[in-house]
């Protein structure tokens, strides 16, 4: 990968629509500073190591990226890896994880990048592996993103 700027990744919040409070996303801007915008929607492991190098990555390619915390009404910040324990505890978090709700965020996720102005023609797609592919599924069907990538959705 390639060296970051130091300004090119940093923690955002986001307003939850249904006024319940704001949650956090990690924000990967290109180093053009400008570019399309793109949801990354995470895994069962939350804001991890391997969501915040996806972002980072697509951030190379030229892409503002947006990893939101789905999981904040349950627990903010999760941050797994990939140990058994940490395995038990994202099935959990996903089995009390709330699928409205969870679109709900991912629209709040959609319009505050839309509103970013490094985001050009306000252009947002959503992308998401595993738990993130149904949630990029879903928000193809009930938000109003630009398009839509599920790998491997559950």
């Amino acid at each position: 990968m390639q060296e970051k700027a130091p300004d090119a990744t940093h923690h955002i919040r986001i307003q939850a629509t249904d006024g319940s409070g704001s949650f956090s996303g990690y924000l990967a801007v290109p180093s053009s500073g400008s570019g399309p915008g793109l949801v990354l929607a995470q895994e069962i492991f939350g804001i991890n190591h391997t969501m915040r190098e996806v972002a980072d990555y697509y951030a190379e390619e030229g892409y503002v990226v947006l990893v939101p915390d789905l999981f904040w009404r349950q627990e903010p910040n999760v941050e797994l890896g990939y140990s058994p324990d940490d395995w038990q505890r994202a099935f959990a978090l996903y089995q009390g994880f709330d699928e409205a709700k969870g679109m709900e965020d991912m629209q709040a996720s959609i319009s505050a990048l839309r509103q970013r102005p490094e985001v050009q023609d306000a252009k947002v797609g959503v992308l998401g592996f595993c738990l993130g592919g149904k949630l990029a599924y879903l928000a193809a069907c009930r938000t109003d993103a630009d398009v839509a990538v599920g790998y491997y959705g559950v």
